[in-house]
């Protein structure tokens, strides 16, 4: 992957966010109404700085949009999955009253999830070959590739639900509470779509995903804390 464009894509990613925190504090309607143009942006970066896509990468994107909305649309529909909540107009375009744009939220943060946890993993795993001589195993590494992630994914949740909430993007109907059992239902959608993603042979060392996960995790954090 050439360095220049991870640069690019994490200035580009870096900038909007700035913007669009920074304009919450002055026209909060206007920029929540940028977020889905927004997470089209940041899902085209990832795929800009992806080295190659491939069929693989095309079936893991295409297998993360669907079952997100169709999680979703049981979701608030049945309030079984995640708990009773809605998603408000400022997202764009809905299908059975789930945003379009909520699928592609999932490729950005299983992606993210996904490639960091394998960034990291691929450090650590060169560096205990070097000490050691030997390669950690095929099963072991999935195995840790795939829970490291949907914990990820899920603590990436834990951090964005609060913010989200203040946002508007949507709200918890019963008592306004986050139920428990949401962050269970988001670690066992995540490990499925994690699995896949261990599983599907494409490029899985994207840099800039990791600065992407980092950035919006900082996002979520200060629109949390100071909104």
């Amino acid at each position: 992957m050439p360095k220049d464009k991870v640069k690019i894509a994490t200035v580009i990613a870096i900038l909007f966010h700035t913007i669009g925190f920074v304009g919450m504090f002055f026209n909060k309607d206007f920029f929540v109404a940028t977020t889905p143009l927004n997470m089209l942006l940041m899902f085209g970066l990832i795929l800009y700085t992806q080295t190659k896509i491939n069929f693989h990468l095309i079936i893991f994107l295409f297998v993360c949009f669907a079952v997100g909305i169709w999680v979703e649309i049981i979701g608030t529909s049945t309030a079984l999955l995640f708990g009773s909540y809605s998603y408000s107009k400022n997202l764009g375009p809905v299908i059975k009253n789930v945003p379009l744009v909520i699928g592609i939220n999932w490729c950005i943060i299983m992606y993210c999830c996904g490639a960091s946890v394998h960034f990291i993993f691929a450090k650590l795993s060169a560096r205990v070959k070097e000490l050691t001589g030997s390669a950690t195993s095929t099963v072991l590494q999935l195995f840790s590739t795939v829970t490291d992630a949907a914990l990820l994914a899920v603590f990436f949740d834990y951090i964005m639900e609060p913010a989200a909430i203040k946002l508007g993007y949507w709200q918890w109907l019963e008592d306004g509470s986050i139920p428990a059992f949401n962050y269970l239902s988001w670690f066992m959608v995540s490990i499925v779509l994690q699995l896949l993603f261990g599983l599907l042979k494409f490029d899985k060392q994207n840099k800039f995903a990791v600065h992407l996960l980092m950035i919006m995790t900082l996002f979520f954090l200060l629109i949390r804390t100071f909104l």
